[in-house]
């Protein structure tokens, strides 16, 4: 059955197997373009690959890592179900090799040896560097398979390494607590330090007036000690007096004796007395003397410090208390001697004076205790002398003392302004750990493992689709469906009337005649083609009905641009047909084509097209838009033709001639 329609470029009648091709042309070709890519991620078990892992495990604190075989099972499991990821297989590199080059597999991710060694660098103590695999293609490859496999080996590498990166975040956090622990006793330590460092600069403060003291106190001492010597001296000459006194009176009690009856030793005797008697007043006097320079010294010895460690001046001071002593013992028995020898030479005195005829064994026996007196005091002479000799060298050393107690004294100010420098710095350290110490931040180890999976992925990208070409697949593959149909209907179909010459109709009504076939098999398409995507998408009933108003739509505007092209071009209106279905799929699949092609792009016919059905799909505005876009180009395409229809019906006599039937 033939249908009052003109065929192009020929004179045979179109038939309804003609429109049926026609109208199915655009449903099949969006049919097999939504069938084959449409959302892809859900068939890539389609997609063999290889995994060849050479990676060698490393040991660390005893235990075995083997990244190379973690990241081969994350590849081989997965995020999703068996037919969103890849068949893998685990191979190695000579049959990963050979598939590769006969297509057996589409990709090869190759783990190199070192990819655990470089994955744990981080550890202390190790260099840091980088893991890296390697994924292969050949170079035939389909255009989106490198893609897909490089957007797997990512994704699976991705997660390995946010789990290293969180197991060493981990382990800084931890770190952190434990230093603030350790900054905590290191503050409370240094506090302790500087207790300690205030106390000895509080006793370093008070150590320069104990020198001062000692050095007042060595200098008494020395002064002391020279006046002893001069008195020992004094004491010394007076017991040598009191010596030479003694013998002078042995000598007389000899004389005495021998010239016992007479007046002269009367005299004598007389003078003995008297002299033994001053003999005895002289010595009882350096006795006395002796004692209190002995208690003096004494009292000088249980007051005695050592000025230095090691020095003998306390030892030596106490020797010479003790030979003062000493002194005082010998003059008090000298002076008892005296005394005694002077209680017989007054007797034998007054009994010479009595008795002219006394026995000579008296005086002899006073004259013996009178050498002994004598002897006495000489040994007593002997040792005051020594003890003015210790007391000069006592107020030698006293002397020495002073002066380094003074130097002391000096010194022991220098220790105390460092001691005090060093109390305030360790207080001021103890401070600075303190503030460190609380300021370091402390986690528990459940709360360090849910910061340390945030740290190593800290940004999530939510909403996002898995279809590869993301929302507007759909609409990019409707529109170049049914622009290829509205191509592919004035392949068939005649643009402009052949009658349009004879034909007495207005030049609008031919051009209409043209269109409203087109039209209607443009709407036809536009319904045909959204029923296939929503099979394929299964959209909401409320979304789909715009969609599906928009494509039928642009299958009504798309005929009637095509058929202006055809109108006022002729063939070269459907080469230019083609390059906007080109245009429109170049500047449809991505964002980064040259700024002129997309400025050309932006005022192509399918623009408002896929721009509405864009809209339509996500709920966006811009539906009202597209169906003004496409009304206008609609209008402006019919006026095109219209224009085109008026031309052909206006022609020359040549053209006329040249049409004639020849041999008429």
């Amino acid at each position: 059955m033939t249908l009052p329609i003109e065929r192009a470029r020929t004179k045979r009648p179109v038939t309804w197997l003609t429109i049926v091709g026609v109208l199915m042309l655009p449903v099949v070709i969006g049919g097999i373009l939504v069938a084959a890519l449409y959302n892809p991620t859900e068939r890539l078990g389609e997609l063999n690959a290889a995994i060849v892992n050479n990676d060698e495990p490393v040991t660390i604190d005893d235990q075995l890592v083997p990244l190379g075989r973690q990241l081969t099972a994350g590849l081989v499991e997965g995020t999703g179900g068996d037919d969103e990821n890849l068949t893998w297989t685990i191979s190695n590199a000579e049959d990963a090799k050979s598939g590769l080059a006969d297509g057996t597999y589409a990709a090869v991710i190759t783990i190199p040896e070192n990819f655990s060694a470089a994955a744990t660098s981080t550890a202390p103590g190790g260099t840091p560097e980088q893991a890296t695999i390697e994924v292969s293609t050949p170079p035939d490859s389909l255009v989106v398979d490198d893609a897909i496999t490089a957007q797997v080996a990512s994704t699976a590498t991705a997660v390995l390494g946010e789990q290293l990166s969180s197991t060493y975040l981990e382990n800084v956090f931890l770190g952190f607590t434990d230093l603030g622990t350790q900054l905590g006793t290191a503050a409370d330590g240094a506090a302790q330090l500087a207790d300690g460092a205030q106390q000895a600069a509080d006793g370093a403060a008070a150590l320069p007036d104990g020198a001062t003291q000692l050095a007042t106190g060595a200098t008494g001492i020395a002064d002391g000690a020279t006046q002893l010597g001069s008195g020992l001296d004094e004491i010394a000459g007076g017991t040598s007096a009191s010596a030479d006194g003694a013998s002078q009176l042995a000598g007389g009690l000899r004389d005495a004796a021998a010239k016992v009856n007479n007046q002269e030793l009367v005299g004598a005797a007389q003078q003995s007395a008297t002299n033994a008697s001053d003999a005895a007043s002289k010595t009882l006097g350096v006795a006395m003397a002796a004692g209190e320079l002995a208690q003096s010294l004494g009292a000088l010895v249980a007051q005695c410090v050592p000025p230095t460690p090691g020095s003998t001046f306390c030892a030596d001071l106490a020797a010479a208390a003790g030979s003062a002593g000493v002194v005082a013992t010998d003059a008090g028995a000298a002076a008892k001697a005296a005394g005694t020898a002077s209680g017989y030479a007054q007797p034998t005195a007054d009994g010479i004076a009595q008795l002219t005829t006394g026995t000579s064994a008296g005086l002899t026996e006073a004259a013996g205790k009178t050498d002994e007196l004598a002897a006495g005091l000489t040994q007593l002479a002997d040792g005051t002398a020594q003890s003015a000799d210790g007391a000069r060298a006592l107020g030698d050393g006293a002397t020495q003392l002073g002066s380094g107690a003074d130097q002391l004294a000096t010194g022991a100010g220098t220790l105390a302004t460092g001691v005090q420098s060093l109390a305030d710095g360790t207080d001021e350290l103890a401070t600075g750990l303190r503030t460190a110490s609380t300021s370091v931040p402390s986690y528990t180890e459940s709360e360090a493992q849910s910061l340390a999976s945030v740290v190593a992925d800290p940004v999530e990208a939510d909403g996002t689709g898995s279809s590869l070409f993301g929302a507007s697949a759909i609409p990019l593959l409707a529109t170049l469906a049914l622009w290829f149909g509205g191509l592919a209907t004035f392949v068939v179909l005649q643009a402009v009337s052949r009658r349009a010459l004879t034909s007495r109709a207005p030049s609008a009504l031919l051009a209409l005649r043209g269109f409203a076939p087109a039209a209607a098999l443009g709407a036809l398409q536009g319904v045909l083609v959204a029923g296939v995507v929503q099979i394929a998408a299964s959209y909401d009933l409320g979304e789909w009905l715009v969609f599906a108003s928009i494509c039928l739509a642009a299958g009504v505007a798309f005929a009637a641009v095509n058929q202006g092209l055809v109108a006022v071009f002729g063939g070269a209106g459907r080469w230019i047909s083609a390059l906007v279905g080109v245009l429109a799929v170049a500047t449809g699949v991505v964002s980064t084509v040259p700024g002129p092609i997309a400025d050309i792009a932006a005022l192509m016919p399918t623009t408002p097209a896929y721009n509405g059905m864009v809209s339509a799909l996500t709920s966006t505005s811009g539906v009202g838009a597209a169906f003004v876009g496409l009304v206008i180009w609609a209008v402006l395409a019919f006026g095109a033709t219209t224009i085109a229809v008026a031309r052909r019906r206006t022609t020359s006599v040549r053209a006329l001639l040249r049409a004639a039937p020849t041999g008429a």
